[in-house]
């Protein structure tokens, strides 16, 4: 059976989400009190879609503004990358913009871009619409997702989204 390798890095604003998908993903495991990342961390994991192994390396990334300037060692030379935000905080959605652009310019030309709206768990206090990401994401030809890491909603979707997309 063949083994593709599928280098995928998660970008955003510290607290979204991002090691929690990761984790999910990963382990399908959620920590409520999982500690911030520094730098970034590296997980992996191989998967079986159709007759092929998937192996992905998951390059999460610090969302915190000191390590910024670390992402492009990450995202370069990356298949795909997720931008995460979290619905109940606006300008994590704002941000996520910056975030898009700075990939555009920087990353690679063909670079997956998924959009995941993580913790629709706590859709009474969205703040971010789900239509206006869908658009956004719609308007830079990316994929969009709504997740949930603490409730295991759309993790295993996203991840093979972007593999499709390969």
């Amino acid at each position: 059976m063949a083994l593709r390798e599928l280098k995928v890095c998660l970008l955003g604003d510290t607290g979204v989400g991002k090691s929690s998908i990761v984790w999910r993903f990963v382990e399908d495991s959620f920590d409520p009190n999982i500690n911030p990342t520094i730098g970034a961390s590296f997980m992996t994991k191989t998967v079986q879609y159709q007759n092929e192994l998937h192996k992905f390396l998951i390059w999460d990334t610090a969302g915190q503004e000191r390590f910024r300037a670390l992402a492009p060692m990450y995202y370069r030379g990356s298949a795909a990358a997720i931008i995460v935000y979290d619905i109940t905080k606006e300008e994590t959605f704002s941000t996520l913009k910056n975030w898009v652009k700075e990939l555009r310019q920087h990353g690679p030309p063909n670079i997956v871009v998924a959009i995941a709206g993580n913790k629709c768990d706590l859709i009474d206090v969205r703040e971010v619409m789900e239509r206006d990401a869908k658009d956004y994401a719609d308007s830079i030809h990316a994929v969009f997702v709504e997740t949930s890491a603490k409730n295991a909603i759309n993790i295993n979707e996203l991840f093979i989204e972007i593999k499709m997309l390969q």
